[in-house]
This record gives structure tokens, C-alpha cells and sequence, in this order.
């Protein structure tokens, strides 16, 4: 029963001459003791996964997919709010940029006609200026009747935007604009009483945002952005009664 278990090396000496017969090899008795935990592990190996490791790599996985899933949502939702905020704050640039413009050129006549650059009307911006003839080459003609002589801006709330009428109709000028108001000063710095006390004028625009914002709370999820300018047309002073 001893020699069931132990092999005559067939092996040689490390000098390179035969072994003696029935000599034991040391190698294949090492072999034979470390061969249970091999064949073990192997064995493991083959068996393959067990449950609660795969369902131990499933949830890593979806907390690892989650993860990017929502560093991708944060992204994009940063990208588009910071695209409709340029656009609200170009939006208001541009509309009070144009309008303080064609404020300020209000009462220009250069033929001495006497017409009134602006009207003491609370709900409409009416802005006079004698700037052509009938033709945009020719001269000024002494009246306001000739194209982008008179333009009126008016705030429309159903809609929210300003409207702009040049003499053709009202026509949208600036859009997602929560408020627009606008007053009249005289040359004290108080509020004009008559058309021919206008000095100055104040102009007030809050713009908003297309879309609102899930994340936020405060206004309804709109974010906002306000300007104000104080104009002084120089022709108002020269105007005649």
C-alpha cells in the first residue's frame, strides 16, 4: 500500500547522471503536496460565478452608470441655461441699445418745421424725428411722414414682447420681455406734466429666459435680467414750440 503511493524518478541528478534506481524524486512528492490546492482552485475556477457576486457586479454597474449617466444630465442642463441667459441679456442689450438711439435722435429738425420729437403718452413711445425726404437719399423735408420718421413702441403682456411700428404696422421687436416702462422727465428732473417739458426719458426693460428652469423655484423657474438707461435728446431743447 506504500508503494501505491511513491514513484521511482526516472529524473536525473542536477550533475546531469541517471538516478539511482528507486530513488525517490523530491520534485514529484513537492508536486503531490501542493496538488490538492491547485486542483482545488481550478475547480472553483470552473464552476464559474456565484449569484450574490453577480448581483454584487450588477449593482456596482448601475451605480457606476447612474453616475455618468447624471455628470451627463448636469452638463447639458448647464449648457442650456447658459445659452438662454446670453440670449435674454443679448435680447435686452439690443432692444434698449436701439430704442435709446432712436431716443435720442427725437426732435431732430434740421428745417426748423417745430414738430414735437416726443409725446407725453404714458402706454406708447412715440418718437418724432425729421431724418429724410420721401426717398432715404434725399433731404430733410420739414415733416415726419416719410419712413422711420415716426416709430412708435408699445409692450404687448399678452404675448411679452415690445412691438415696434415704423409706419408700415406693429411688427414683434423683443421678445420674452417680463416688463417694459418708460416716463418722461422734465428739465428739473421731475416728471413732465406737458409734450413740450420733455427733457428726458427713462426707459425700463426686465427680459426672461425661453424655457424655465426645473431647478429652480423663484419665479416660476424663469431667471430674469433688467436694464434702465436715462436718455437726453439734444434736439428737445432746440425744438420750437
Amino acid at each position: 500500500m506504500i508503494l501505491a503511493h511513491t514513484h521511482l524518478c526516472p529524473a536525473h541528478h542536477s550533475d546531469g547522471f541517471p538516478a539511482a534506481p528507486g530513488q525517490l524524486c523530491d520534485e514529484v512528492l513537492q508536486f503531490r503536496a501542493r496538488a490538492p490546492g491547485r486542483l482545488g482552485f481550478l475547480a472553483r475556477r470552473a464552476r464559474g460565478f456565484t449569484l450574490v457576486e453577480l448581483l454584487v457586479a450588477m449593482a456596482t454597474g448601475m451605480v457606476v452608470l447612474a453616475a455618468g449617466i447624471n455628470i451627463v444630465i448636469l452638463h447639458k442642463h448647464a449648457y442650456q441655461v447658459q445659452d438662454q441667459c446670453a440670449e435674454m441679456v443679448q435680447t435686452a442689450r439690443a432692444a434698449l441699445d436701439m430704442m435709446s438711439r432712436e431716443v435720442r435722435m427725437a426732435g431732430f429738425d434740421p428745417t426748423g418745421a417745430g414738430f414735437k420729437g416726443l409725446a407725453l403718452n404714458p402706454s406708447r413711445l412715440c418718437i418724432h424725428a425729421d431724418l429724410s425726404g420721401p426717398n432715404p437719399d434725399d433731404p430733410p423735408d420739414g415733416d415726419t411722414d416719410d419712413p422711420n420718421e415716426c416709430i412708435v413702441y408699445r409692450y404687448d403682456p399678452e404675448h411679452l414682447q415690445i412691438d415696434r411700428n415704423t409706419g408700415g404696422g406693429y411688427q414683434p421687436f423683443a421678445e420674452n420681455i417680463v416688463s417694459f416702462t418708460f416716463g418722461y422727465l422734465n428739465k428739473k428732473g421731475s416728471s413732465a406734466q406737458t409734450t413740450a417739458d420733455i427733457r428726458q426719458v427713462w426707459l425700463h426693460i426686465t427680459a426672461r429666459t425661453r424655457r424655465p428652469d426645473f431647478r429652480r423655484s423663484p419665479g416660476g423657474g424663469y431667471r430674469t435680467y433688467t436694464l434702465s438707461a436715462l436718455i437726453t435728446p439734444v434736439n428737445l431743447g432746440c425744438s420750437k414750440p
